[in-house]
């Protein structure tokens, strides 16, 4: 199978390296092409986007205003901080020259002349080496104001590396245009859509890193080629990274629609010490889990994956055996959205810490049965409650979890557990109550 992202070529993040295997060749297309061409190309290709919402990536680029004399923005997000998420570092490492071009034809379609491409800031090495590609790309004249000369074309276009703070809500693409101009990383209340109101109040587009570095072959090869790959209604091929209790743990490149669990067992190399699996979370931290003895004919692809109640999000496949504690699994993670909550919707910066402070009341064995509820109902009521994504993403863990995996939970609580209250007057510091008659 072709490798449309990260093909297998040495040295291949070198520029000349890039250039000798057809790189920039697509740009120079691109440039002889009208914008509304490369819109359409980009549409019936079928790409969509790879951040999560898998959402049309051509018909997003079409929502950018034509009549309008505004500056015009471009945001590539590499802000990859979801828990289970490694596989956009490598494209910044392996594959750097095809983003680049990638930004510029996008940048030429929508008619943006800046681009930012904002990267985590744990991501030290992987800034480090893409500044070093695009400080490469504009000496030799394919980014600035010299791409006029080399590409002959009225168009030109700056890209600047964007180093995060290391916050998770900067993910979101809102919160990540109010870290770029220097703000707090809070969501914006949506309408306007940054087609709207963007960057500093103008139009702006948000991609995915992998979903740039996918337009160059599309624009070589043809909206049909690509379209032909993988399943017909989220077609191309999907970088997987699988993590967890596999053999051969790391980042896939397959065709959409890949069965699970030829995905674990084929290119994963199976699970560890041939153990049985108990728990799959297909698309980062924040989907919905699958059960172990529910993945046969499991597809990876967005439409699949919502049919078995799931869905694809980033692609990062967490594997785990039969003797992992599920319980244990869902406090870490609802400690990480707890800590990367923004604070700015009450039902996210109150039920966050709620459920944490709950999920380790059950690890500690002090949990009873009506906690298993309770999680439930602030789950429900934290999910969709909040400006941005990162409610639901705090919510689905607990509420699915628990759903599917049940048993688990009720293994380790209790009808009624007796606590020493904290706080308590001195003259009962020498008593303890139950927790049930407690009237809050």
């Amino acid at each position: 199978m072709e490798k449309i992202v990260l093909p297998e070529i040495e040295n291949f993040h070198q520029l000349d390296v890039y250039l000798q295997n057809g790189g920039y060749e697509a740009a120079k297309s691109a440039f002889k092409q009208t914008t509304d061409q490369i819109i359409d190309t980009v549409k019936k290709s079928g790409l969509r986007g790879r951040g999560g919402a898998a959402f049309s990536a051509g018909l997003k680029w079409s929502f950018m205003p034509k009549n309008n004399d505004k500056p015009k923005y471009l945001c590539v997000n590499g802000d990859e901080s979801e828990p289970g998420s490694f596989k956009d570092r490598q494209i910044l490492e392996r594959n750097p020259h095809q983003l680049i071009e990638g930004t510029i034809i996008a940048c030429y379609a929508i008619g943006a002349k800046s681009a930012y491409i904002y990267v985590r800031g744990e991501y030290h090495k992987w800034i480090k080496l893409l500044q070093k590609a695009l400080d490469d790309a504009y000496e030799k004249g394919f980014v600035g104001e010299k791409m006029k000369e080399t590409f002959a074309t009225d168009f030109m276009c700056n890209i600047y590396v964007h180093k995060g703070a290391g916050a998770y809500i900067c993910g979101e693409e809102s919160a990540l245009m109010n870290s770029i101009e220097g703000q707090r990383g809070y969501p914006r209340i949506k309408p306007p859509f940054p087609a709207q109101n963007g960057l500093w109040g103008n139009p702006t587009t948000i991609n995915n890193v992998e979903t740039i570095t996918n337009i160059p072959p599309i624009i070589k090869k043809g909206w049909e080629w690509f379209s032909a790959i993988g399943e017909p209604k989220h077609p191309g091929t999907i970088l997987f990274g699988v993590s967890g209790h596999v053999n051969n743990p790391g980042v896939f490149e397959l065709p959409s629609g890949t069965l699970l669990t030829d995905i674990i067992y084929k290119y994963a190399g199976g699970v560890i010490g041939d153990k049985k699996i108990k728990c799959v979370i297909p698309g980062g931290s924040s989907m919905p889990p699958l059960r172990g003895d529910q993945l046969e004919g499991v597809k990876m692809d967005a439409e699949s994956l919502k049919a078995v109640g799931s869905a694809i999000g980033t692609g990062g496949v967490m594997v785990m055996d039969e003797d992992t504690d599920l319980v244990r699994v869902l406090a870490r993670i609802a400690k990480f959205y707890y800590h990367e909550s923004c604070g700015q919707c009450t039902p996210c910066r109150e039920g966050t810490g709620w459920m944490l402070k709950i999920l380790n009341r059950i690890v500690r064995g002090e949990g009873t049965k009506k906690d298993i509820d309770l999680l439930v109902t602030i789950a429900k009521n934290i999910e969709g409650n909040t400006v941005c994504a990162l409610g639901d993403a705090a919510a689905w863990p607990v509420k699915f979890m628990i759903e599917r995996f049940r048993v688990e939970f009720e293994a380790i609580v209790k009808d009624e557990v007796s606590l020493e209250p904290k706080n308590k007057v001195h003259s009962m510091r020498k008593t303890a109550n139950p927790i049930a008659p407690v009237q809050v």
